[in-house]
C-alpha cells in the first residue's frame, strides 16, 4: 500500500489504478484468523440456536453475548489498557462481516460493540472508560444507544427528551421517550441523548438499574425478531454530572461521527449477510430439481447467481478499500496524546462519503441478493419452513438503519459540494478536464475489449463515468448554487452517479492488482465480474445523467448540454450474457460466493 495519508472521495479527482488499494486478497494471516474464529462461532453457537432467538428467548441471546465475550469478539475495538485486543479498522470489518450471516444476533452485536461501545471509547472521560470499558469488552455490562424518539427520526437533533439540572449541580433529571432501542430487553447501559437548557444536545450514560428508566413491550416488527427491540421510558431518571459524555451542547458532535462509524460497519455487515443468503440461493439451486434436472442448469437461475455475485465483488472491493484508507490513515497518529480520540474521529470523518455510499450500496445490494433468493426458492421461498423467507424481512430494515438511504444519497454529493468549496478536493480542476475533453473535435474511440493486462477499456468506461459524473454536477451547481441542497431529487440522481462510479473504480483498481499478480488466465472470474459491474454501472450513470440534462435546461440550452452528454457518453457493447455464465460457473462450482 502507499505511505502517503489518503483523502475521502479521491475517486472522483484521481484516475483509476492510479495507486494500489487495499483488498481482500491482502489478508494477512492473522486476519484470516480472526475471519476463521468469527465464522466458527457463528456456526457452533449462534445458528444453531436462531429458532429459540426468532421465539424471543433473549435470556439465550445474552448467553451467546457473553460466550463471544469469552474469545474476544467483544472486545476487538477496545484498547488493549482497558483489556480489549484493540485491532486494526481491517480487522474489526472481518469480524462483522463474519458474525453477520443471522441478521438477529448481527443487530444484537452491532449494537453493542458498535453504537453501544463507541460513543463512550471515542467521548468518554478516563473515568469514565476505566469503568466501563473493560466490562462492556467482557459483556458483563450490555450497551446499548438512545438517540431516536417518536418525533424525531432522521431530524435526531429535534430530540424532545429533556435533561435538568439540579439545584445543587451535582445531577441532570431525564424525561422523555425514546424508540427502537436494540438491546433494551437486556442492556445494562445506555447512551442517551437530551436537550439541556432547550437546546444544548448532549449525550449522557445512563445506567439500566436507575430508578425511573423502564423499556417497554417487545416491539412487533416485520423482521429483526431475533433481537431486542423497545421503546425507553425516562420519568426523572436523577443521572451524576459525571455521566456526562463528552461537552454540554455537543452531542451532534457524537451522533454524526457514530452514525459514520456505524455505516462504514453497515456495509460491511451487509456484505457479509448476502455473502451467506448467496450461499443458499446456490445450494438449493443444485438441490431442487424441475423437468428432471437441477434448476441451477436453467440459464435464467444461473444470471441470477451471477449478478449476485458480481454485485457482492464490487461491494467487496469499495468496503476493503475504505478498511485499507482509515488503517493507513490511524496507524500514523500518537496513541498517547490527549486527543486522540479526537484525531481517529477526524481520520473517520475523512471518509464520511465513502461510508454513505457503502452503506446505501450495501444495503440494496443485499436487498437485491435476499428478493432474488426468494424468487430461486420459488414458492418454498415464501415458507417459514426456509431461511429466505426471514432472511427476506430482516434485511428490509437496513435502509432505514444509519439514517436512511434517501438522507445518506442527499449527504452525498452535499459533502462533496462542502469539501470543495473548503479547497479539500478539487473538484473545480476535474471540471477543467471535462471542459477541454469537450473542446477537442473528436470524440475519444474506446479501447477494445481483448484481454489486456493494462485492462484499458475497463479503465476507459470508468474514466468516461467520472467524466459525466463531473459534468452533470457541475451545471446543477451552476444553475442551482446554494439552493443546490434543497433540489432532492437532483441530490439523489448525482449520489447515484457518485457511488456507481466508487463501485467501478474500486472494482477495476482490485482487478487489475490481481491480474498484475496472477496473470490473465487466473482471473478470468474476477474479470467477467468487473465488466458486469462496468455495464451495470456505466447504464446508470448514463441514465442518471441524461435524466438531469432534461431537468437543468431546456431549449438551445438542453440541445449544447445534449451534445456534450453524446460525445462523453458511448455504448460499452459488453457482452453480459456470456459474462453470467462464466461467474454462474464459478458460483455453482464452489456453491457460495466464489472470490
Amino acid at each position: 500500500m502507499s505511505r502517503e495519508i489518503p483523502k475521502g472521495c479521491a475517486f472522483l479527482t484521481d484516475e483509476v489504478c492510479s495507486e494500489r488499494i487495499f483488498a481482500p486478497e491482502d489478508f494477512t494471516e492473522d486476519q484470516k484468523m480472526f475471519a476463521q474464529t468469527a465464522a466458527n462461532f457463528m456456526q457452533k453457537e449462534v445458528m444453531p440456536r436462531v429458532e429459540q432467538l426468532e421465539n424471543k428467548e433473549f435470556d439465550e441471546m445474552v448467553k451467546v453475548l457473553r460466550k463471544s465475550a469469552e474469545i474476544g469478539l467483544t472486545m476487538i475495538d477496545i484498547p488493549e489498557k482497558y483489556g480489549g485486543l484493540e485491532v486494526d479498522k481491517t480487522t474489526s470489518m472481518i469480524v462483522t462481516e463474519n458474525m453477520s450471516t443471522y441478521s438477529g444476533w448481527a443487530t444484537t452485536y452491532g449494537a453493542h460493540t458498535g453504537i453501544g461501545l463507541w460513543p463512550l471509547l471515542y467521548f468518554g472521560t478516563e473515568e469514565q472508560k476505566q469503568k466501563w470499558l473493560p466490562k462492556i469488552g467482557s459483556a458483563e455490562v450490555i450497551a446499548a444507544y438512545a438517540l431516536t424518539e417518536p418525533g424525531s427520526g432522521s431530524d435526531a437533533l429535534a430530540a424532545k427528551t429533556k435533561a435538568e439540572l439540579t439545584a445543587d449541580e451535582q445531577h441532570f433529571v431525564l424525561n422523555g421517550t425514546k424508540m427502537w432501542i436494540t438491546n433494551a430487553g437486556f442492556a445494562d447501559l445506555y447512551t442517551v441523548f437530551a436537550q439541556v437548557e432547550g437546546d444544548k444536545f448532549t449525550a449522557f450514560l445512563v445506567e439500566a438499574e436507575r430508578e425511573g428508566v423502564n423499556p417497554g413491550e417487545e416491539e412487533e416488527k416485520l423482521g429483526l425478531h431475533g433481537s431486542s427491540t423497545r421503546e425507553l421510558q425516562l420519568e426523572n431518571v436523577k443521572v451524576p454530572v459525571d455521566n456526562v459524555l463528552g461537552e454540554i451542547g455537543k452531542g451532534h458532535k457524537i451522533a454524526f461521527n457514530i452514525l459514520n462509524i456505524g455505516r462504514f460497519k453497515l456495509g460491511v455487515g451487509s456484505l457479509g449477510g448476502a455473502k451467506h443468503t448467496l450461499k443458499l440461493a446456490a445450494e438449493y439451486a443444485q438441490e431442487r430439481e424441475q423437468f428432471g434436472r437441477p434448476i441451477a442448469e436453467f440459464g435464467a437461475i444461473r444470471s441470477k447467481l451471477a449478478q449476485m455475485a458480481s454485485k457482492l465483488y464490487g461491494l467487496e472491493a469499495m468496503c476493503y478499500r475504505v478498511a485499507g484508507y482509515m488503517d493507513r490513515s490511524l496507524e500514523v497518529l500518537d496513541a498517547e496524546a490527549d486527543d486522540y480520540p479526537q484525531q481517529v474521529m477526524k481520520a473517520i470523518e475523512e471518509f464520511a462519503v465513502e461510508d454513505s455510499i457503502m452503506k446505501v450500496v450495501g444495503s440494496e445490494v443485499l436487498d437485491f441478493v435476499a428478493d432474488e433468493t426468494v424468487q430461486i426458492h420459488g414458492g418454498m421461498g415464501y415458507s417459514a419452513e426456509y431461511a429466505a423467507e426471514r432472511i427476506y424481512r430482516d434485511v428490509r430494515i437496513n435502509r432505514i438503519f444509519e439514517g436512511t438511504n434517501e438522507i445518506n444519497r442527499m449527504l452525498i454529493p452535499g459533502m462533496i459540494l462542502k469539501r470543495t468549496m473548503k479547497g479539500e478536493l478539487d473538484l473545480f480542476d476535474q471540471i477543467q478536464k471535462v471542459e477541454l475533453a469537450l473542446s477537442e473535435s473528436q470524440k475519444p474511440t474506446p479501447p477494445p475489449q481483448e484481454d489486456d493486462p493494462e485492462m484499458a477499456f475497463e479503465q476507459f468506461v470508468t474514466e468516461q463515468s467520472k467524466k459525466l459524473g463531473v459534468y452533470c454536477a457541475n451545471q446543477a451547481i451552476q444553475k442551482h448554487m446554494a439552493d443546490l441542497r434543497e433540489r432532492q431529487e437532483i441530490l439523489i440522481d448525482l449520489a447515484d452517479i457518485i457511488s456507481q462510479v466508487y463501485a467501478m473504480d474500486s472494482s477495476v483498481a482490485r482487478t487489475r492488482q490481481l491480474v498484475d499478480r496472477d496473470g490473465l488466465e487466473a482471473t478470468r472470474v474476477q474479470r467477467a465480474a468487473t465488466k458486469l459491474v462496468l455495464a451495470e454501472g456505466f447504464e446508470t450513470v448514463r441514465q442518471r445523467s441524461e435524466r438531469l440534462l432534461y431537468n437543468l435546461a431546456d431549449g438551445e440550452e438542453l440541445n449544447q448540454h445534449l451534445e456534450a452528454f453524446e460525445k462523453l457518453t458511448f455504448f460499452p457493447r459488453i457482452d453480459v450474457i456470456s459474462l453470467w455464465e462464466v461467474v454462474a460457473e464459478a458460483v455453482l462450482e464452489r456453491a457460495r460466493y466464489p472470490f
